[in-house]
């Protein structure tokens, strides 16, 4: 039984199959232009409208469709809350719903932050995480949110039990990217330009319930820019403050629920410092880097979930 999964994220377009132990996934990161700090929401949908079917045709090619589809899945919303929306998410649910239809097979909505969950389980080799509950990151470009997630049917439900109060730690970590002149988005950059800083101290964010700010942090990156401090210290400074801030959210959140398994999704945990952090500190568990980034994987592993209930 094989699943196809499509993820239409704000900066990523996504597609994967699932036969219940392999997946492929293919993605294609948006077109930012240079300069700019990301897209208004109409070009992102545009853009997810012209990469869908270059996305499932690369799927063709791989041969990952050949074995016909059982079910079709796809993010439809940011988060399984009330209000939560964003229209790009509406051309992978478009799709979704017209391929489901003509294949008469079973159409499941779910939203990216599941996705994410699920794919970092999967290819941290822990699926049987999401069948209990457990403690988890959604660290990506919009979202900094600490997570108490428990199952609900074959999906999971997460709820916010922290993170951020302003700002997300990925649009920290891209806003100083661009402001250095990288490339958006400039995680990765921005992560390789701190690997040459020495022991780097970040700024001293307050953590409170669980929940910091971060905006503060912004306002001291352009001060530092603006004085000429070293790019090198600039970037060190942006992760030993990002990774701090987290650290000390989790280990306050492993005190509430002590003995509940830490899983760290999104693509900015897979920054190199953060996840030394958290893997020294709170042993906590990480997808592997590519299905860390925005992907479809954990889409159609829900699907293949739902199909077994």
């Amino acid at each position: 039984m094989t699943t196809l999964g499509l993820d239409t994220s704000n900066y990523t377009t996504s597609a994967a199959v699932f036969d219940g132990e392999e997946g492929t996934n293919v993605g294609k990161l948006l077109e930012v232009r240079p300069g700019e700090r990301g897209l208004r929401q109409s070009d992102a949908l545009f853009q997810h409208v012209k990469a869908l079917p270059e996305r499932l045709e690369e799927l063709r090619r791989q041969g990952a469709l050949s074995g016909g589809l059982a079910a079709v899945a796809a993010s439809t919303r940011p988060r399984a809350v009330e209000g939560s929306y964003m229209p790009c998410f509406r051309a992978g649910e478009s799709l979704g719903r017209s391929i489901a239809a003509v294949l008469e097979a079973p159409f499941f909505a779910v939203s990216h932050q599941q996705g994410h969950l699920a794919a970092a389980a999967w290819s941290a080799g822990r699926m049987e995480l999401l069948d209990a509950p457990f403690l988890a990151w959604h660290l990506s470009g919009g979202t900094t949110e600490l997570l108490h997630v428990e199952p609900e049917g074959a999906n999971v439900k997460a709820r916010r039990i922290g993170g951020t109060t302003d700002i997300s730690a990925g649009q920290l970590i891209d806003r100083t990217g661009v402001l250095l002149g990288l490339a958006f988005p400039a995680g990765r950059a921005l992560d390789e330009l701190s690997r040459t800083s020495e022991a780097p101290k970040g700024f001293p964010v307050k953590v409170r319930d669980m929940e910091f700010s971060l905006s503060g942090v912004e306002n001291q990156v352009k001060a530092m820019a603006e004085k000429g401090t070293d790019p090198v210290e600039i970037a060190g400074f942006v992760f030993a403050t990002v990774s701090d801030a987290v650290r000390l959210a989790t280990t306050e959140a492993q005190d509430r629920s002590p003995g509940l398994p830490l899983l760290c999704s999104g693509g900015v945990a897979s920054n190199r410092r953060l996840r030394y952090v958290l893997t020294e500190f709170c042993q906590g568990i990480f997808a592997q880097g590519k299905y860390s980034a925005d992907n479809a994987m954990g889409v159609a592993i829900l699907a293949h979930r739902m199909m077994g209930v």
